[in-house]
Order: structure tokens, then sequence, then C-alpha cells
């Protein structure tokens, strides 16, 4: 039986809008497994392509984050510019399993040209250019879904709702991490299961459901959980 709060909360979070185009853009899955036959391998490497969305947009949040000194603003260049590095080699890596794991003789040429260490961003765009050639093209306008739902929640939580004055730059640094760990393990779980089984449309939705369920609980314990200050 729900107490009078926590059906309170829930209207809350109906009544956000991060929240509903949230749940619209995890339910573009659905319709992809019911009627255009989305498999296991194409559903984890959906969600894969949203790891590239969250940097996307975590970059957005560190070049529009106050600071508390003018000067300070230089430093958000080599943090950024860490940050690319950093979590450009971890998704890349990451999209390397899932390639090598979920469909196997899936080779494509690496060219490492790219000075230093912007070879790990080089690796995530030939790692992004290759997952966007062999995924179903109308899987275009489920990560397009993705793209608009995070803007949403971007544009609503911290520029509307002010986070921008409120988020440390260091938290910022590694906010996506755990997001993304706590995600893949039970995506990357349910698609090898799924896959094992034959990727029958039930234990699809099951994992496309398990996903949603994760998404939006970590959504909001992220934006209910008090910011941290940048440092004075």
């Amino acid at each position: 039986m729900l107490t009078s709060e926590q059906i309170t909360r829930f209207k809350d979070n109906l009544s956000n809008v991060s929240v509903v185009s949230l749940l619209i853009a995890n339910t573009l899955p659905i319709f992809g497994v019911l009627f255009m036959d989305w498999d296991a391998f194409a559903i984890v490497l959906l969600y894969w392509t949203e790891n590239a969305v969250i940097g996307f947009y975590n970059i957005l949040k560190m070049a529009l984050v106050r600071m508390p000194h003018p000067v300070a603003h230089l430093g958000k260049l080599f943090t950024i510019f860490f940050f690319l590095i950093h979590y450009g080699g971890f998704t890349a890596i990451h999209g390397f399993f899932v390639l090598e794991m979920f469909h196997q003789n899936t080779r494509f040429p690496v060219q490492h040209s790219w000075p230093c260490f912007l070879v790990f961003v080089q690796m995530l765009f030939n790692v992004i250019g290759h997952v966007i050639s062999i995924l179903p093209p109308n899987m275009m306008y489920a990560i397009a879904g993705l793209f608009i739902s995070h803007g949403i929640s971007f544009g609503y939580h911290f520029l509307y709702k002010g986070e921008y004055t409120r988020t440390g730059l260091q938290v910022l640094m590694g906010q996506p991490y755990g997001r993304i760990v706590v995600m893949h393990v039970a995506v990357l779980f349910g698609g090898f299961l799924t896959m094992a089984l034959g990727s029958p449309i039930g234990v699809l939705l099951i994992l496309v459901l398990l996903k949603t369920v994760i998404d939006v609980k970590l959504h909001l314990r992220q934006h209910r959980a008090k910011p941290q200050s940048n440092p004075e």
C-alpha cells in the first residue's frame, strides 16, 4: 500500500519533464523489438551509443559550470581535455568489448594516427563509425530519441533548475562513470542471457524494461542528491 508521501513523490516524478522524456526514449527499443526485429546485439549497441551521448552533454556541463573566480575558467580547458581523453578511451574500449563479445568476426581497420593521448579519441570515433555502419538504419530514430532525452534533462536540470551554479567541476568529471558502470553491468548480463536463449521477444522486452527501470532510478537519484559546490 502506497503512502500519501510516496504517491505525491510519484506524481512529482511524472510531472518532471526530464523523466517523461526519459521514459519516451526508452519505449523506442520496445517498438523496435516488437515491429522491427531488433535483436539483443542491436539493443546492447544502442545502449552503448548512449555512453557517447552522456559524454557529449557532460562536456557541455563542464564548459558551462559556474566557477568561483574568472581565472578558474582556464582550468576548465585542462579538465575538459583530460575528461575527453579518459572518457573517450573508456568508452572506446567498452565498445570494442561489446563488438567482440556480442558479434564475432566483426573486425575493422583501426588506424591510430592522432598524436599522443588523442589516439583514445580517435579510437572512440573509429568505434562510433563502425557501430553506426552495422546498426539497423531505423535505429537512428532511437539514438536521436536518446540524444533528445538527455538534452531535455540537460536543459531542465542543469540550466533551468540551476545545477550549473551548484555543481563542482570535479563532481562532473566523475559523474558519468557511476551511471554507466551500474547500467551496463545489468545490460551486458541481460544481453548475454538473451543471446544465449536466441533473442526471444519476451526476454528482449524484459531486458529493455530492466534498463528503463535502472535508468529512471539512477536519473532520480542523481538529481535528487544535493550537488557539491565549487570550492571558493
